[in-house]
């Protein structure tokens, strides 16, 4: 049974009229930690990636390619890593449903063009810092 309705694969589909090269969805599942919502997650990169020719997905898992998710910081599953030429730093832990997708629709685009969209004055802002930060927001069903 597929997750997006075509009323939402149409909608998406539009939405990707905006992207700008190519982009994989590496995704992390183990079966044994969190089968359900793994094969959700995973099914879901799947129907997002049959969308648009430009979108790849690659399934790991995180326990037999340690290397590869040691490399993406990947510790948890299920996860979605988007990578656009290079690895943004993008993440989604969890499956991305609901509030959750269209934010992952955008990562998609983002990651496609390679351009933050931030203004001149916030990547200026952001140069000036003297160390890595990492940013990680949380959101829950409610």
């Amino acid at each position: 049974m597929s997750i997006l309705t075509e009323r939402d694969q149409e909608a998406v589909r539009k939405e990707f009229q905006r992207m700008l090269g190519p982009v994989k969805l590496v995704v992390f599942s183990q079966e044994l930690v969190a089968g359900d919502l793994c094969r959700q997650n995973e099914q879901l990169a799947r129907e997002v990636a049959a969308l648009d020719d430009r979108i790849s997905v690659e399934a790991l898992n995180p326990a037999i390619d340690r290397e590869r998710a040691e490399v993406y910081g990947v510790d948890q599953v299920p996860a979605i890593v988007v990578e656009g030429a290079r690895d943004y730093g993008i993440r989604f832990l969890g499956v991305p449903s609901g509030y959750e997708f269209s934010n992952l629709i955008d990562a998609i685009i983002v990651a496609s063009s390679g351009e933050s969209g931030l203004a001149e004055a916030t990547k200026t802002s952001l140069a000036e810092l003297d160390a890595d930060v990492t940013i990680k927001v949380f959101s829950t069903p409610t």
